[in-house]
């Protein structure tokens, strides 16, 4: 009787660890799409109906000024930049004035920083382009709402949606066998990179890269030699997706190279 008595706190021991490792990976799956709005406030840079920032301090480059970016960029102010691991990250945001402002939230994807004037002090601030400004008022308001400068919004984070495209990796100037430094775009989901590594062909080892600024991660040694792997783990969820022999054994700096997947393929 003991031993079926302690058989039995054993397997209900294991299935309620099971149930509980269950329920925190359903957690972590979810935690990027947050349903509570929380204030902050917003401004708008750049021209009036214009996709606001020419680059930015994520790294981007001209990605910002072509679809899916285009006008859906924003700075934001350190407290959401991180670093720099805040880059790619969604948001909707929706300004609260209902005799201007729409009900629509407009969906941004963090491209900048904004570290001074009303970025700074630990706010949460949105700088938006122009035209995703504009995009929160109703039908025929948009260019007075922005005459209002300063607006008290709501926010909340989102999962990223690039339709039909999959992670690409930008390799960037000045890479060599030595010194190699990749660029993240089209991130599904969460957006943001918490981590990466690569591996080369040759080797069964993943290489931890360092996270260099903005969306650019770097690594050091070598000679390193394609074609390489990379592995990406997201910073909000910590999802991990392994993109192999993405990078070929010819590649080339300024080259991009897409894989064949992402968060939502």
């Amino acid at each position: 009787m003991q031993v079926r008595r302690w058989s039995s706190q054993v397997v209900s021991f294991g299935l309620l660890l099971l149930f509980k490792c269950l329920v925190v990976s359903a957690q972590v799956k979810h935690l990027v799409s947050d349903p509570h709005w929380r204030p902050a406030t917003a401004t708008w840079y750049g021209s009036p109906d214009g996709d606001g920032s020419d680059g930015g301090a994520c790294g981007y480059g001209s990605l910002v000024d072509v679809k899916p970016l285009r006008a859906r960029v924003g700075a934001v102010s350190p407290v959401l930049f991180k670093n720099g691991e805040g880059c790619g990250a969604c948001y909707k945001v929706r300004c609260l004035d209902r005799s201007i402002c729409s009900r629509r939230a407009v969906t941004i994807i963090v491209t900048d920083e904004c570290p001074g004037g009303y970025c700074s002090n630990g706010r949460t601030h949105f700088d938006l382009s122009g035209a995703a400004f504009g995009r929160m008022a109703v039908s025929g308001e948009s260019g007075q709402l922005r005459n209002r400068g300063e607006l008290p919004v709501l926010f909340r984070r989102t999962p990223c949606k690039y339709p039909a495209r999959n992670i690409a990796f930008h390799v960037n100037e000045g890479s060599t066998d030595y010194w190699l430094s990749l660029l993240v775009e089209f991130e599904d989901g969460d957006g943001d990179v918490g981590s990466m590594h690569i591996r080369e062909a040759s080797s069964g080892q993943w290489l931890q890269m360092n996270h260099l600024w903005g969306a650019t991660w770097c690594i050091i040694g070598g000679p390193l030699k394609g074609p390489f792997s990379v592995k990406l783990t997201t910073l909000s969820t910590g999802r991990t997706l392994s993109a192999r022999d993405v990078i070929p054994r010819n590649w080339a700096p300024k080259a991009t190279y897409t894989s064949r997947l992402n968060f939502f393929s």
